[in-house]
């Protein structure tokens, strides 16, 4: 799939005779993540380097989607997590709907949230991607338009009308297609209930400086506060894997200082080490236990946040050597335009 993709957003981008790229999904979902089992059995039986030539090829295409010469519309009408995100999240216009789940959960699975999410999670408002990226909390559609991670939020009955709109325009010049879209754009408000009305709190307990500082002043609240936000964000940092959460820390905030193509390279290491074991066989732990067996009890190694040293996390920052088949993430130089998610709180 990721092949197919990339020559086709490659064939079209060097058609002079189209000026627009829409994508979007058929069925309830509309991506959510790589071909993580694939990458598991390359992983369990050494052939880790092979695994990551299929990685490599997944954040290549991102960031060719990211630094795309032409409006890209996205039309996300179902979950949209993992890969699903990476390839979407850095695009031009990022049309949602009231079916839309957004989430990076997986540290669940032994892994991280990565795909260029270091660089798009850390453009949120305050520390908001810490807490999706350490918790994998879920934001709806109106949630997603609130924070700057989609641009337009428009029904789903309405797509089919929007999508032959942009099909009979002129000329695909970015104020006619956003004229277009907002034809279609329902101005929705956030729900009491949403967390996004506790960002102070978010900043306040995720801009801690470790893991461990955040999972500790969150438990010291709840046992006053007891909101229901908190306990599922104690509960799900607590049920993943510890090393990974580390990893996120640290990945993001990097990204919040580096342009895309230096996380997805950043990344790229991380995703390598990962796949190779070099500290730990929590991929292929959370994997088993999440979607082959799918009995929900990985056994984290290690288990625990204290038993995790800096020096651990930094050895996955590391190259690793070439003659054991690794090679570095090469990206060609593009120019980016800037589409950092715009906040409307």
């Amino acid at each position: 799939m990721v092949l197919q993709l990339s020559e086709e957003f490659q064939k079209l981008e060097n058609d002079p005779a189209v000026g627009l790229v829409i994508v979007k999904a058929n069925g309830k979902v509309f991506c959510v993540g790589g071909d993580v089992i694939e990458c598991y059995r390359y992983s369990l039986t050494g052939e880790w380097a092979l695994a990551v030539k299929i990685y490599q090829k997944q954040i290549t295409l991102d960031y060719l989607v990211a630094t795309y010469i032409m409006p890209v519309v996205f039309l996300i009408n179902g979950a949209v997590m993992g890969g699903g995100a990476g390839l979407s999240m850095n695009a031009s216009y990022r049309v949602v709907t009231e079916n839309t789940v957004f989430a990076m959960p997986e540290a669940a699975i032994g892994h991280y949230p990565d795909v260029g999410a270091s660089y798009f999670l850390s453009k949120l408002p305050g520390f908001l991607g810490e807490y999706l990226g350490l918790t994998g909390a879920r934001l709806n559609g109106v949630e997603m338009v609130a924070c700057g991670l989609a641009t337009h939020f428009v029904p789903s009955k309405n797509l089919l009308l929007l999508e032959k709109s942009l099909h009979e325009m002129d000329v695909a010049e970015p104020n006619t297609i956003q004229g277009i879209i907002n034809k279609y754009t329902h101005q929705v408000q956030l729900k009491e209930d949403s967390v996004l009305h506790r960002l102070n709190f978010i900043d306040h307990f995720f801009s801690k400086q470790t893991v461990e500082e955040i999972l500790s002043s969150l438990e010291h609240e709840n046992a006053t506060l007891k909101e229901e936000w908190i306990t599922k964000s104690i509960r799900s940092m607590k049920a993943v894997s510890p090393i990974n959460l580390k990893i996120f820390l640290m990945s993001i905030r990097k990204g919040r200082f580096e342009p895309l193509e230096d996380c997805l390279t950043r990344e790229s290491r991380i995703s390598s080490h990962i796949l190779r074991r070099t500290v730990s066989n929590d991929f292929l732990a959370g994997i088993k236990a999440t979607i082959l067996e799918k009995n929900y009890k990985p056994k984290w190694e290690p288990s625990k946040l204290e038993l995790i040293s800096n020096d651990m996390v930094e050895t996955y920052l590391t190259k690793i050597p070439e003659n054991e088949g690794w090679k570095e993430l090469q990206l060609n130089p593009r120019d980016m335009r800037e589409k950092a998610p715009r906040a409307k709180l």
